[in-house]
């Protein structure tokens, strides 16, 4: 292949792409869901062997391209007019997070653990899972969360000095994850094995086995979400 015939090639591929993506519309990059991620690449994918690949035809390039487009077209109207093709295409969003307790057979399904769960809680401002009332993880693979209404921005005339207690640990810490005990976190908070044993017994929890997780909140009150869920 030759550098005026590659660069014939690379300039149709970029084009056509760019004008094929300005009619499937913003929604293709705008909200990434599992119908749009695997119809963008299969574009670029058609496109780049129309750019660089001799042995595909330019009109078999350009045939491809077309109707791969013309496919993506007609799905995303079914899209919108169906909610069964809608469903079937992106899926449904998941609940991770109910009533403040941790969905973990949700989890699963969405493949999603619980350091995984705790950064994406981050990027929403809620640095504990206690914090959060519903979590849901979108189509798109964003999350969404509703907090606590004990949590909420507070207005100026929501403030009051009496509402502000001293810390007795220094920040909110997992003690129990997936069923274990984060020892490293004990050892941090300077507290013992058999004191977060009692901790748990006054909650009702007989096995650490039986938590999924659990974190010590600063005012020394603990969140824990059990294993089964409700």
């Amino acid at each position: 292949m030759s550098f005026s015939e590659l660069t014939l090639r690379l300039l149709l591929a970029f084009f056509v792409l760019i004008l094929l993506t300005r009619i499937m519309g913003r929604k293709e990059i705008g909200q990434m869901t599992f119908f749009n991620f695997v119809s963008a690449i299969s574009l670029g994918t058609i496109g780049a062997s129309l750019a660089i690949d001799q042995t595909f035809k330019v009109s078999h390039g350009l045939y491809a391209l077309l109707a791969w487009a013309l496919f993506t077209i007609i799905l995303g109207y079914l899209d919108i007019k169906s909610k069964k093709v809608r469903t079937i295409l992106n899926g449904d969003p998941i609940i991770l997070i109910k009533d403040g307790k941790v969905m973990d057979q949700e989890m699963k399904k969405a493949r999603i653990d619980l350091d995984v769960l705790k950064a994406m809680l981050r990027k929403k401002n809620a640095f504990s899972i206690s914090e959060v009332d519903y979590a849901i993880l979108e189509t798109d693979g964003k999350i969404s969360v509703l907090k606590q209404e004990v949590n909420q921005p507070l207005t100026k005339s929501g403030l009051s000095s009496n509402s502000i207690t001293s810390p007795i640990f220094p920040t909110t810490t997992e003690v129990i994850s997936d069923g274990k005990i984060v020892q490293k976190n004990l050892d941090k908070l300077h507290v013992t094995e058999s004191w977060l044993h009692q901790q748990l017994q006054q909650a009702g929890v007989n096995s650490v086995s039986d938590v999924f997780y659990a974190e010590v909140q600063k005012d020394g009150t603990f969140y824990i979400d059990q294993v089964k869920d409700s």
